[in-house]
Order: structure tokens, then C-alpha cells, then sequence
């Protein structure tokens, strides 16, 4: 496993550095750990509803998954007050 990492581009080193300065009290390790923690939380968050895998789930031909279940419409949505 590396235990460096050497960045030559000084428009990325700037980019560490301000991320550094701003975030972690100039901490440049702890600011690239956030970055790519950040990243690989939003990559997680695009893959597909129902696995990593395309095809990992079938659907019947004509079901769409984002109609509502509800046939119908919820109180809440409708501002209706329920006595009870």
C-alpha cells in the first residue's frame, strides 16, 4: 500500500491547499482524505435503486416503479384535517 502520494500540478496543489486551509487548519492529509471520502459517498449514491449489478432485478413489462402505490390521495397531501 503507498504511504505517499505526489501531486506536481500547482493548480490541484492550490486546490489542496485551500481545501487545507479552510477545512482542516492546513491539514493537506486529513483535506484529500475528506475529498475522496466525499467522492466515493456520491459515486455510492448513483449506482442503480436495486443493485450493483445491471439486470440483478426484473420488473414486469408495463410496471413503472415510480408511480405512486396510493390509489388514493393522502390527507397529508391534501391538507384535510382527520377528527378522531
Amino acid at each position: 500500500m503507498a504511504t505517499v502520494i505526489t501531486i506536481n500540478r500547482p493548480d490541484v496543489v492550490a486546490l489542496v491547499e485551500e481545501a487545507a486551509k479552510r477545512m482542516t487548519g492546513g491539514n493537506k492529509t486529513e483535506a484529500v482524505e475528506l475529498a475522496m471520502r466525499r467522492l466515493l459517498e456520491q459515486e455510492a449514491r448513483t449506482r442503480t435503486l436495486f443493485g450493483a449489478h445491471k439486470g440483478s432485478v426484473r420488473v414486469a413489462e408495463g410496471v413503472d416503479l415510480t408511480a405512486p402505490i396510493l390509489d388514493v390521495m393522502p390527507d397529508a397531501e391534501t391538507g384535510v384535517e382527520v377528527e378522531r
